[in-house]
């Protein structure tokens, strides 16, 4: 049997030891973290998470141990790759994966790494004076010249496509445009709870969207429950206001007197009275009018019906010398 080192048999140990103490356990890929950011990163999550970084072999066997225990937590084997830390936390896998996505940090590249989408620069001044800078910049493909005194990129220019390897002299003159392409920061890559692992597609939700489609599916629910008539705690009071509306408008049309609709019936009759009072206002008496709240008494109304009516049957002495007049010309 071959000699393992105490030092790596208590590594494995202390690891088990923490993924059967905490209900959430991750893996983090750490690359490209210098250690005084990490470092900075601990501090951040403490109280809230804790970051051990260990070395691949010993967490896949620390994981397939604690497996005994905790039942599917060695399917992070399968996400464990490159450099990587282990996470435990108390806060379940969503909000983790927020915390490690406030981690990170736009990075300049150095040459070497892959870029994670294109690399452009654009057109436009630059902060440089005209000198060596210009040769510097076309020799890295960037479209640079002279003008009005300050040196410009001439036109858009795609310098690394996605996923190519960015070269040492573009690298550095990303950095000196001040363009970082690389992200650094903690990226969880699995979690596991209660059985279940948690792959980063799955975590990376997008919780406003997610927000919106529930209030939205909410409101369906509701006006779906109000519509069938379904009752529950949240559409009871809808569904019994509606039911009055229809029950008062019903007893409305059909003149069917109840407490509530008494005075609505009243009100309507009233106005069908002054309506009818309008068109002859000589066929009531005065009292009656009164009690309508409409126009003159009958005597004042018959008189000026026939003053109107005079008027209009005897022309002024005026209209007939016009009218006279409009036949000789």
């Amino acid at each position: 049997m071959a000699h393992v080192a105490p030092r790596k048999v208590e590594v494995v140990k202390t690891l088990v030891q923490d993924f059967e103490r905490s209900p959430v356990v991750g893996i983090v890929n750490i690359r490209g973290i210098p250690a005084p950011q990490l470092q900075a990163m601990r501090k951040r999550l403490l109280g809230r998470a804790a970051l051990r970084v260990s070395k691949n072999n010993l967490l896949r066997i620390a994981l397939k141990e604690a497996a005994s225990k905790k039942k599917g937590i060695d399917g992070l084997v399968d996400v464990i790759q490159d450099q990587t830390a282990v996470v435990t936390a108390d806060i379940n896998p969503f909000r983790l994966y927020k915390e490690m996505e406030a981690t990170k940090t736009k990075a300049p590249a150095r040459g070497g790494e892959r870029a994670p989408e294109d690399i452009w620069v654009r057109e436009g001044d630059t902060p440089f004076k005209p000198g060596p800078i210009v040769g510097e910049l076309q020799k890295a493909g960037v479209p640079a010249a002279i003008e009005r005194g300050k040196v410009v990129i001439k036109k858009d220019k795609l310098l690394v496509k996605a996923g190519d390897k960015i070269p040492r002299d573009v690298a550095q003159v990303l950095t000196r445009l001040e363009i970082y392409p690389l992200t650094v920061g903690l990226d969880l890559r699995g979690a596991y709870e209660g059985g279940t692992v948690f792959r980063r597609d799955v975590l990376a939700v997008d919780e406003t969207r997610i927000r919106a489609d529930l209030s939205l599916a909410g409101r369906q629910a509701m006006n779906l429950a109000v519509f069938v008539g379904y009752p529950s705690k949240q559409t009871i009071k809808p569904l019994l206001s509606t039911a009055f509306r229809r029950a008062l408008a019903l007893a409305l049309e059909s003149g069917f007197p109840t407490k509530e609709s008494v005075k609505f019936l009243l009100a309507k009759a009233q106005a069908q009275a002054v309506a009818l009072a309008a068109r002859a206002p000589g066929a009531l008496d005065d009292e009656t009018r009164k009690k309508l709240g409409g126009g003159p008494p009958a005597k004042a109304a018959k008189e000026e019906a026939e003053k109107a009516e005079k008027k209009e049957e005897t022309p002024s002495e005026e209209e007939a010398a016009a009218g006279l007049g409009s036949l000789f010309g």
